[in-house]
């Protein structure tokens, strides 16, 4: 994973000495104030220009000037990408303005929302009324936007990613126009529809999204340890069995930690009093669990095996054995969801169903082989086949593979060394996770590949969408 465009930096040009020092600790105040991170601190640019727009015509003029200046314009979430997609040394569009609801249509079971709303929103928005997303991640400050553009998905065989809820979108493409993207939408709004729902920012900055939802439901999470073997085997069979299945492994360890999670109708949860007994108990117990232990714990594991490397494989067992097993029902938004707090490095995969027993049997050979020190879990998921032409799900149902890295240490080894396997099984890296992929391999790896290059050229053909990154994936 050394390649460049994944470590892209972008400066400003350095001040001359004359100028004077009053000017120069302005810009230099203005340039720190642009300086962007994303979340893990794999990728930084420094923008020239910051825009927060409120409505489409205020997106309309960033792509004009960025038109007339010859720069480019890049739309920007939460930062969560792991790869440069977002970067640029050009226009920056941040779509925090742009969110709320639009319009419920609960006949056809769609919710139109701005596209800068954030996930971690949305169920304010829609349980009042009713509704829910159909399924979530287990991370939620990514906008709408992002989330969609990016291919991000939770687990469960029943269903998609969220790119394959969306019925319909808003997107103003380079030209300027405005255009409404949907199944039945004729030129190039409707070949936008068939092959832009999932498009990294290439076609345009999306402005609006029209997503299936489903009546508001509850789930019961089962957490609890299984043998990984045992596991791996028959995890595409499990999949079939259970509404949201996922697993974390810690490389070297029999065990797993598993969580099962399964829908239920909505519940009255009670609300008791802030100083109950019952209330204070329930709160220390969600604190342990997901602070002192999912956090906390894993931090302080990390900075240990990084300091002391040849203690990892302890360090694992016990987090592995740590991790409390339990049971409990919930909105389903606050089950889906865990915090995140420790930083780290991700590349995921997408493999076929059928071969995530093979890939895992392989990446822990390939592991112990190197004898390497992973102080990271191995998450593995699942999503149902769709028809969104960059979906890492296209056509398959699909088994997903993550494996990560502390962020204060060098993932590229261990990236490197798995990458081969997943590539071997017809693997689709997630598009904003770490990866060494281009375009000659994007298009044996999607049926559709070629037609989305040829669109992205015929909307933009001067490329004010892309940065180095993205030119090596489109073009």
């Amino acid at each position: 994973m050394s390649n460049s465009r994944n470590n892209a930096r972008f400066t400003v040009s350095t001040v001359e000495s004359r100028v004077p020092r009053v000017r120069r600790r302005a810009q230099a105040k203005a340039a720190a104030k642009s300086h962007w991170n994303n979340w893990a601190h794999t990728q930084s640019c420094t923008p020239s220009y910051m825009h927060q727009p409120h409505d489409d015509e205020g997106v309309i003029s960033v792509i004009k000037a960025a038109k007339t200046e010859g720069t480019t314009v890049r739309p920007l979430g939460a930062g969560h990408s792991f790869t440069s997609v977002a970067t640029t040394d050009g226009h920056r569009v941040q779509l925090d303005r742009c969110s709320g609801l639009v319009e419920l249509d609960a006949a056809n079971q769609t919710a139109t929302l701005r596209a800068g709303t954030r996930l971690r929103d949305t169920p304010g928005i829609l349980r009042p009324l009713g509704w829910a997303l159909p399924n979530q991640g287990d991370v939620d400050p990514q906008s709408l936007a992002g989330a969609i553009s990016t291919g991000t998905h939770g687990t469960g065989l029943g269903f998609t990613g969220f790119a394959g809820t969306v019925k319909g979108f808003k997107i103003v493409t380079a030209d300027g126009v405005v255009r409404h993207c949907h199944p039945d939408a004729e030129g190039i709004d409707g070949e936008l529809y068939r092959l832009g729902r999932l498009g990294l920012g290439v076609f345009g900055v999306l402005t609006e999204v029209t997503m299936s939802v489903v009546p508001a439901f509850d789930l019961h999470a089962d957490e609890h340890r299984e043998e990984f073997d045992s596991l791996r085997k028959s995890f595409a069979e499990r999949c079939k069995e259970a509404d949201h299945l996922e697993f974390f492994w810690f490389p070297g360890q029999r065990e797993t930690l598993v969580k099962h999670n399964t829908r239920i109708e909505p519940q009255r949860h009670r609300r008791p009093s802030r100083n109950s007994l019952k209330q204070r108990l329930g709160s220390a117990r969600t604190y342990l669990n997901d602070e002192v232990v999912n956090n906390m714990g894993l931090l302080a594991c990390c900075e240990i095996a990084k300091a002391i490397p040849a203690t990892t494989d302890t360090i694992n067992r016990i987090a592995t054995n740590t991790v409390p097993e339990r049971r409990y029902s919930n909105e389903a938004h606050k089950v889906f969801v865990s915090p995140r707090r420790v930083r780290f490095s991700e590349m995921e995969y997408s493999v076929p169903l059928e071969a995530a027993s093979d890939v895992l049997g392989e990446i822990r050979d390939a592991i112990a082989r190197k004898r390497m020190k992973i102080s990271f879990p191995i998450e593995v998921r699942s999503a149902k086949a769709d028809d969104v032409a960059l979906s890492t799900a296209y056509g398959r149902d699909s088994a997903y593979i993550a494996i990560h890295r502390y962020w204060k240490e060098n993932y590229r080894e261990y990236f490197n060394l798995i990458e081969p396997i997943f590539k071997a099984h017809e693997g689709r890296p997630h598009w904003g996770k770490l990866h060494t992929l281009r375009a000659e391999d994007f298009s044996q790896r999607y049926p559709l590949f070629g037609e989305v290059q040829a669109l992205r050229e015929k909307v933009d053909p001067q490329g004010i969408f892309l940065n180095e990154h993205l030119r090596d994936l489109f073009c």
